[in-house]
Formats: structure tokens, sequence, C-alpha cells
């Protein structure tokens, strides 16, 4: 891929962004691409060590804001203000449900799945709790004299201290998963706002 059809795609999908910061991106990948060129790399090269225009794009839209995306898409030209405001006010009661539902079900997604994450978290730290108790009547119990009874308390209060461990590894792991979701959910949000498809590529091909 070459520096013209680099910057193509990634005008293309990155097309509902505001006109000015769009430039500025544009500008900016293609000014990073000429700096490998004059350092010696060919232009397939420069183009290829700076990534994909998906890679791009997604870490883009991590760093803009889904209301700044929001407002730019809702904005209506001046000559068609009109316009849209008749048919957003006649549209209402199509629009509207369609919204709060779509709302609603990104809003249970995500409480259902940050729900299952803090679950696990008490779990564990419950696991945690009745492994040290344990351990401490172990403790007791063998000071005493009860060497049976210390000793059976000492072995469930190690196998409830793994489970702990276990479990404690399964939240971390819960935990990136979630935070991968959400930024998925989010990117896939954001790029409604934002990318026009490959129209580009359509219109080269």
């Amino acid at each position: 891929m070459n520096k013209e059809e680099f910057l193509g795609q990634l005008r293309s999908k990155l097309a509902g962004l505001p006109e000015q910061e769009l430039d500025e991106r544009i500008t900016f990948y293609e000014e990073m691409i000429d700096d490998r060129i004059e350092d010696g790399a060919s232009e397939q090269e420069a183009v290829e060590q700076i990534g994909s225009p998906d890679e791009i794009v997604d870490r883009i839209m991590s760093e803009i804001p889904l209301s700044k995306l929001v407002k730019n898409r809702v904005k209506p030209e001046k000559k068609h203000s009109t316009l849209w405001i008749v048919l957003i006010i006649l549209g209402f009661p199509i629009w509207f449900p369609l919204v709060i539902t779509v709302f609603s079900l990104v809003l249970s997604l995500f409480i259902t799945l940050w729900s299952l994450i803090i679950t696990v978290y008490a779990l564990a730290l419950s696991f945690s709790i009745v492994a040290v108790a344990m351990f401490i009547v172990a403790i007791i119990l063998l000071i005493t004299g009860r060497f049976g009874p210390g000793i059976l308390s000492t072995g469930v209060s190690l196998i409830i201290a793994a489970i702990a461990i276990l479990t404690v590894l399964f939240s971390i792991l819960t935990t990136k998963g979630g935070v991968f979701v959400t930024k998925k959910i989010v990117l896939g949000i954001k790029s409604l706002f934002v990318g026009k498809g490959d129209a580009y590529d359509e219109k080269i091909g």
C-alpha cells in the first residue's frame, strides 16, 4: 500500500470526525510517512511501519470522547436546520423508543458484565477471609494441644487459601475480559458516528 492509498483509506474510515480534526490527523500521519521516507525507507515500508488503517482508527477512536462524535454527527448544516428539526419532531414516535431500547440493552449488558466481575471479586474476598479464619483456628487448636482438629483445620485452611488464590487469578482475567469487551463496545458505538465503511476502497476498485 502506498501513501496515497493509506491516507485515502484513513480519511474514509475517519470521515465522521470534525473536519479540522480530520485534517490534522491526516496531516500528522502524512508527515510521519514523509519522515520515514527521508530516513531511507521506501514508501511502502514507511506505511507498513505505521500500521494498518484499522489499527490507527481504533487508536484514534479510543482517544476521542463519544460526546464529541455524537455532537458532530447530529449537528445539521445551517441550510438544512429547519428540515432537520421538522424531521426530528415528526419522527420522534419512531426514533425515540428505538434509542431507549438500544440504550437499555447496552446498559443492561454493562451492568450484567460488571456485576459478574464484582461477584467474582466478592467470592475471592470471602474465600480469603475464611482461609485466614481457619488458619487462626488451627493455630489455637494446636497451641491448646488438640492436634487432630488442629491439623485438620490447617489442611482445610490451605485448601481454601488455594481456592482463594485461584479465584483472585480468575477475577483478574474476568476484569481484563470486561475491560476488553467494554472497549470494543465503545469503539463499536463510536464507529457508527465516524466511519463510512470502505467508500474509498469502492471508489478506487
